[in-house]
């Protein structure tokens, strides 16, 4: 799937090391995907325009503040097990306020809410595990920096009913997370092999659109505990996509080098899903 020239950006500079680089590399980037250079150039003064993306004094773009907890968040995925507690059994909830809020601010709360695992139990109730390591005072500061709106309330549910604790723990379609695991580690090991006959360029482009795949489903996984799925699996995807991740940065090396950018990451798809549809504005 073609990124948008606004994806597009976000995820390029979600991989440098606090730096920036000129426009020119962000263009040259963008052509290896077909994205023309005037769109490059308006989504990156829309961006700036908003926060999203920072100019400095070079004129060197960079991410912006407003796109740091997005970053935070997506690119935590080496270390997914260092987030994770013991489960005890307990519950966060979520009640979301009754404020009328805007189209973006919705889309924000929506945006939170997924990144971090939460499911619909009840209209206007969201809940997940209570198994993330810091308890709900983290989980709710989380949630607050990637946009839910502070009307919001979180809190403990230290225990639901029978019946209600059954229909939460099947909120999340565990087998298809499953299946998703096992079927984007093939993926990964199938293109390490294929890259070996390619140029440079395509390359590239495959580290950027299969790294980003696997880099989105980690950046949402709801990280449930382990009596609803085996940790060992969906470690076995970060640590194949902790392989992946040096071929893709050694994918991009010259062009990085060339920009005067190194990088941290293989550029990665911060694109927020939601089933078969991909929301390209993760970072609003």
């Amino acid at each position: 799937m073609k990124p948008t020239a606004k994806s597009f950006i976000l995820d390029l500079l979600s991989t440098l090391r606090g730096g920036a680089m000129p426009v020119s590399a962000v263009i040259t980037a963008g052509a290896h995907f077909e994205i023309a250079e005037n769109n490059i150039r308006v989504a990156l003064a829309r961006l700036l325009a908003v926060g999203r993306v920072a100019r400095d004094e070079r004129g060197q773009y960079g991410l912006g503040a407003q796109a740091e907890p997005v970053r935070r968040h997506v690119t935590s995925w080496r270390a997914l097990s260092d987030r994770i507690a013991p489960w005890s059994g307990g519950w966060i909830g979520v009640h979301r306020s009754r404020t009328r809020l805007t189209a973006p601010a919705l889309r924000r709360r929506a945006r939170a809410l997924r990144y971090l695992g939460f499911r619909t139990l009840e209209p206007g109730i969201e809940v997940r595990p209570d198994n993330l390591r810091g308890g709900v005072a983290a989980v709710r500061s989380e949630l607050h920096a990637l946009g839910l709106e502070a009307a919001a309330l979180v809190f403990e549910i230290r225990q639901l009913e029978v019946a209600t604790e059954a229909r939460a723990r099947r909120l999340w379609d565990t087998a298809a997370l499953r299946l998703a695991y096992r079927r984007t580690i093939a993926e990964l090991a199938q293109s390490e092999k294929r890259m070996a006959r390619f140029s440079e360029r395509d390359a590239m482009v495959e580290s950027f659109r299969l790294g980003g795949h696997a880099i989105r489903q980690l950046a949402l996984d709801p990280l449930l505990p382990e009596p609803l799925v085996p940790a060992k699996e969906r470690e076995a995807l970060v640590a194949a996509m902790r392989r992946y991740d040096r071929l893709g940065r050694a994918c991009w090396a010259r062009f990085m080098r060339d920009a005067g950018a190194p990088h941290l990451h293989a550029p990665a798809d911060t694109r927020m899903a939601h089933g078969l549809q991909h929301l390209r504005a993760a970072i609003m």
